[in-house]
């Protein structure tokens, strides 16, 4: 893997955890996360301009993906404000490629193989360890870490078809318009418009730049390197995600739970290889 890509990969993971730190430490997760969509759209609208390219035949795709956004960013900010995040964070991330893989056998009749058996094993085993057991598990963060993951899985499968038909900066920035939107206007409908422009500041700005960058980056990565090898190296934002928690929302930072963010890290880049 090129030193070029490793370095883009991996600032793109810690974008990704990065924003995901943002939003669980603002005061109100859901009028953040509004705000940073909001701004993420707004700030990259120029880029989008510039690289416009999108066929007629991507809308079905943006309409789906973009009600999967929708669910999946109502979702994390309602995690967020209910249980930690270096409990959400690694258990959605982890569990969502073993979804498309689920989904992949299942419906499409994919080929599996006991490289990618013993990768599932490991995400179990770590999102155990994350989790706990018994009494000490938090039920509330796994059920939204569960249907975030459903959310990640299914606008994964969605959007490697859609992305076919637009540019993919093109068909990011649509598919956040049509998410953003619907999102931003309903926590003003529930709060009022006063929890965004309280919430409006640094932190939400660059939560938005964050959104969009990682992604950008990513993208960047993957015209130098295999996808594979892209996907392994920005699958560390789980193990930046819980090590940030600790350090930045002060949450617990037992020896189980970073055992279990390493072994969730090494199950996903065994699926993708």
């Amino acid at each position: 893997m090129p030193a070029s890509a490793f370095g883009l990969a991996l600032t793109a993971a810690f974008l990704h955890a990065l924003w995901n730190l943002l939003l669980a430490r603002a005061r109100d997760p859901e009028a953040a996360t509004a705000v940073a969509l909001v701004a993420a759209i707004i700030l990259f609208a120029p880029v989008t301009a510039l690289v416009w390219e999108a066929e007629g035949a991507v809308w079905p795709y943006l309409l789906a993906t973009a009600t999967l956004h929708l669910a999946y960013f109502a979702l994390l900010a309602g995690a967020y404000r209910r249980a930690e995040l270096s409990l959400v964070y690694p258990v959605a991330r982890g569990l969502a490629p073993i979804l498309v893989l689920v989904v992949g056998v299942a419906v499409f009749a994919v080929d599996t193989s006991l490289l990618q058996a013993g990768a599932v094993c490991l995400v179990g085993a770590g999102i155990l360890l994350i989790t706990g057991f018994g009494r000490h598990a938090d039920p509330i963060g796994v059920a939204f870490g569960l249907a975030i993951a459903a959310c990640i899985a299914a606008y994964t499968l969605v959007d490697k078809e859609g992305i076919k038909h637009a540019n993919p900066i093109t068909y990011l920035e649509l598919s956040t318009v049509l998410a953003a939107v619907p999102y931003a206007a309903g926590v003003i409908a529930a709060k009022g418009a006063s929890p965004l422009r309280r919430e409006f500041g640094p932190a939400t700005l660059i939560a938005g730049l964050a959104m969009f960058g990682a992604y950008a980056l990513v993208l960047a990565a993957l015209r130098l390197a295999p996808a594979a090898s892209v996907a392994a190296v920005r699958e560390t934002s789980i193990v930046i995600a819980t090590v940030g928690a600790a350090l930045v929302l002060k949450e617990r930072f037992g020896p189980a739970r970073v055992i279990g963010a390493v072994l969730v890290v090494a199950g996903v880049i065994l699926l993708g290889l």
